[in-house]
């Protein structure tokens, strides 16, 4: 296999996560023949990663304090590793990781407090990775409990505790801590977890998305849409009677549908969405209501994907696609600015030859004033 050819199937297993034998089920109608567009003004710039560098997730807390993970030298297995960058208003800056074993991919990060900021990931000794900072600097957090081979995959932080997700074996894992005492505990069903936020942690079972919630000290299952194979790989929590969470339907190598599932306090229902082909990756939210779905469309992709819910339906945002050496844009996380009405997005562009390079692409509504 080439090295073009390598970056392709795990830029591909990356996206769909799923395993071969799902059930492929017929296709869904959509409500629209065309997807409706917004008008936005985007502004596409990078993290100034190192080389082949890619950002997995992104959270802002103001307009001078935001917070992107990720991991530079992808396809290089001695050199790849984690970062963590920090945006202070004016100019990124790389934030430092202090730890002898050091930090392998990073792709969730949450925070509790602007002075308490954590990071999620895999560490190069086969253990997952967890790490508490701040502009100073990170230092990685032993977990007891944990074994190599178990993978998480998300992370929240509030109110003191943080908890994150993943898989263990074949079903999901879930971690939780506050203060000095860690807790880790497998869910009883089969699968895996992606993400988590408020209490709700969202994947799939290999077969079916997955949704548990916390009930007390413990996590259970919760009824969802039966979606033959369908996953879920981020969820956006306003409150108690309203979230979304986002995924794919996947049909087959090269084939995934866009799923979003809406939840109304009292059940999850599967939304109809444009007549679009994209993968969605992440979801944030302006808790009032309004969600922004970050992806890629291979049909337009050298353009960035988002997709915009609020009260009139959802609505595609694209970011231009006139940049140099953009054969492919993947927008993997987004945050919404508090106060601001924009969103940043981050994730990597992909040229011609297969080499990434990190992006940060910033949308807003335009408003007279802006041309």
């Amino acid at each position: 296999m080439t090295r073009r050819s390598r970056r392709r199937a795990l830029s591909l297993t990356a996206a769909v996560c799923l395993a071969s034998s799902l059930v492929v089920p017929p296709g869904v109608a959509h409500a629209d023949p065309r997807p409706a567009t917004i008008e936005a003004w985007q502004q596409s710039t990078s993290a100034r990663l190192d080389a082949d560098g890619s950002l997995s997730d992104v959270l802002a807390l103001s307009a001078g304090d935001i917070w992107a993970v990720g991991q530079q030298a992808i396809w290089d297995v001695w050199k790849n590793r984690g970062t963590i960058r920090h945006w202070n208003g004016k100019a990124w800056g790389e934030v430092a990781i202090r730890d002898s074993t050091g930090a392998g991919n990073l792709r969730s990060v949450a925070a509790a407090a602007p002075g308490e900021v954590w990071a999620l990931g895999d560490g190069h000794d086969g253990l997952p990775y967890l790490a508490k900072g701040d502009l100073a600097g990170f230092d990685r957090v032993q977990v007891p409990g944990l074994w190599s081979g178990d993978w998480l995959g998300g992370l929240d932080a509030r109110g003191g505790k943080v908890v994150a997700v993943g898989r263990r074996d074949k079903t999901g894992l879930i971690v939780t801590g506050q203060g000095n005492s860690w807790t880790v505990q497998k869910t009883k069903e089969k699968g895996a977890l992606y993400a988590v936020s408020s209490g709700f942690a969202v994947g799939d079972t290999g077969e079916q998305p997955l949704i548990v919630r916390q009930s007390g000290g413990s996590w259970k299952a919760m009824p969802v849409p039966s979606v033959p194979g369908g996953y879920l790989r981020d969820i956006q929590v306003d409150n108690a009677k309203r979230a979304l969470a986002v995924g794919g339907v996947y049909h087959g190598p090269g084939s995934v549908e866009p799923l979003v599932l809406s939840w109304n306090g009292k059940k999850w229902t599967r939304e109809k969405l444009p007549a679009i082909e994209a993968r969605l990756y992440g979801v944030t939210g302006d808790g009032k209501g309004r969600y922004w779905i970050a992806g890629y469309d291979a049909a337009r992709p050298t353009e960035g994907f988002l997709m915009r819910q609020g009260k009139d339906g959802f609505q595609v945002i694209r970011g231009g696609g006139t940049l140099k050496g953009r054969d492919a844009v993947r927008l993997q996380a987004v945050t919404y600015l508090p106060g601001k009405g924009t969103v940043w997005a981050v994730g990597h562009v992909v040229d011609a030859t297969d080499r990434y390079t990190d992006v940060v692409e910033t949308f807003g509504l335009k408003t007279p004033t802006q041309s």
